[in-house]
Formats: structure tokens, sequence, C-alpha cells
């Protein structure tokens, strides 16, 4: 059964990956307006509802979704372990949640600056503000793992070789900056200016890269597995032999893209835009591709 819902008092009956809640359409909607579940129970839209239980089913896991509800009720930034706030994030991320996805970053920001480890960053925030004031900025090879650079003007910088773990940049302009070789594992860059940028080789398993501005960007033989890159622009972005495997591309704009040799195992491409892309020879067998827009890609020899 399809309902259209619109009373903001409306009772909402929701089964996360089997696990049941209830809530209401001024819930899911206020706080976070721009939010996928605003958009679903905004009235725009028509949602599937099981006609006996009346229930809306999301195929996610529910383990964490009463913390995302909490957080739309309250605004509250649940008390979680290191792990728990991964895998949050990660559903923050699917719900397109940006201000939980940033209480997320600033509370795990503040948590390991009381952290002292082999991790440490070698400069701080101020450190990086200071040297990008000069004309050709190079932090290669250093360590800055966990910074929070998020909204600098790092274009043009030159990261290659770094270790930039679970760094946050967030909304950062990194237009033409070098990501040659470097470790980027579980950084943020949700809504981020990467035109141009290069990542050749780099390892960015588990990035979130919802939003960013890809276009042109040079990802070849990156690691990209676990990657988000929800409603990212990768336009004329090279993929060649990426290792993409398991990366949520729903939505994505990959127009032209060169998915030449890329490894798509289990990688979401749901609604994508895949027009005058390259993808011979790839295969496809286990990639979700519902919805896609595949005019004018080339397919000879991919395996479907």
């Amino acid at each position: 059964m399809s309902i259209r819902p619109a009373d903001p008092s409306s009772i909402v009956r929701l089964s996360i990956g089997g696990k049941k809640f209830s809530t209401t359409v001024d819930t899911l909607t206020q706080r976070e307006p721009d939010s996928m579940l605003a958009a679903m129970f905004s009235g725009r839209h028509v949602v599937c509802q099981d006609a006996e239980k009346g229930f809306v089913f999301v195929d996610r896991d529910g383990k964490h979704f009463r913390h995302i509800l909490n957080w739309l009720r309250d605004g509250v930034i649940p008390t979680l372990s290191d792990a728990d706030y991964s895998e949050l994030l990660r559903e923050a991320e699917y719900y397109q949640l940006l201000g939980l996805i940033d209480g997320i970053h600033s509370v795990v920001t503040k948590k390991r600056e009381g952290d002292k480890d082999e991790l440490d960053s070698e400069l701080t925030r101020t450190d990086i503000i200071k040297c990008i004031q000069s004309e050709k900025v190079r932090f290669r090879g250093v360590n800055l793992s966990g910074l929070d650079l998020s909204k600098l003007d790092l274009s043009y910088v030159d990261f290659s070789y770094a270790c930039l773990k679970s760094v946050f940049f967030s909304r950062a302009n990194l237009q033409c900056a070098k990501f040659r070789d470097v470790d980027a594992e579980g950084s943020i860059f949700h809504n981020a200016t990467l035109r141009e940028c290069e990542f050749t080789g780099a390892n960015l398993r588990g990035a979130l890269l919802a939003g960013t501005n890809l276009q042109s960007a040079n990802l070849q033989d990156a690691c990209l597995i676990d990657c988000s890159f929800c409603g990212a622009d990768l336009r004329s972005a090279h993929l060649q032999t990426a290792d993409l495997t398991n990366a949520n591309l729903e939505g994505a704009n990959l127009e032209g893209a060169n998915l030449k040799g890329a490894k798509l195992s289990n990688a979401n491409l749901r609604g994508a835009n895949l027009q005058r892309a390259y993808l011979r020879h790839v295969d496809l067998r286990e990639t979700h591709l519902e919805g896609a827009k595949l005019d004018g890609a080339n397919l000879l020899g991919a395996i479907r």
C-alpha cells in the first residue's frame, strides 16, 4: 500500500531491517529538513507501507536507529564506543543527517584530544592554518591523523604519502590538492571540494565522501572499499583499476567517468548517472544498478 504523509502529528511506523520503531512525521522532518527521512515523509513523495501491519520498511541495520530518532527528537549525541560511533556515522551518512555527522565528529575529536597515542598528529589545526598562508604548502609524509581541517582553504596543498587517518575535511576547499599514496582510512570529506585532486594509489577505505565535488579527480588504483560517495559529483573522474568493493555510490554523478578495470563487487550504484561512462570489460554481475542511467555508456565486453 502507498501513502503520502502530510499531517506533522501523524504516527509513522518504521521497520529498519526488521527492527520496529514508531515516531511522528514532525520528528522525521523538523531537525534535519534536508535529510532523506525528511524527504520521504514531507508529503512530496509516496512511500510504500505494509498493507497488513502498517510499517514502512527501510533496508538498513536497525541497531543504531534509536540513536538517530533521539537525535531528531532532542538533538543529543549519544555516548558510545569508537566502533559504535563509526557505525552510527555510516548510518547518519546514509540518511543524510548532516547535523548528526558534524555532532559525532565534534564528540570524537574532543575525545581524541584527551587521548595520547601513537597516532597523534605531528601538527595542530593552528599549525596548518599558519602554514597555508605560504604560497606553496607541502605536508608530504607528515602524520596529521585525527585533525579537524574542516572548512579550510587547502587548495593545491600537497599531502602526498601523509598519514591522514580519520582526518575531518568536511566542507574544506581541496581543489587540485595532491593525495598520492596517502593513508586516509576513515577520513571524512563530506561536502568538500575535491575537484581535480590526485588520489592515485591512496587508501581511502571507509572514508565518507558524500556530497563531494570530485569532478575530473584522479582516483586511479585507489582503495575505495566501503567508501560512501552518495550524491557525489564524479563527472569525468578517473577510476581506472580502483577498488570500489562495497562502495556506496547511490545517486552519484559519474557521467563520463572512466571505470576501466575497476572492481565493483557489491557496489551500490542505484540511481547513479553513468551516462557516457567507460565500463568496458568491467564485471557488473554483483553491482547494484537499479535505476542507474546508462545512456551512451561504453559497456563493450562488460559482464552483466
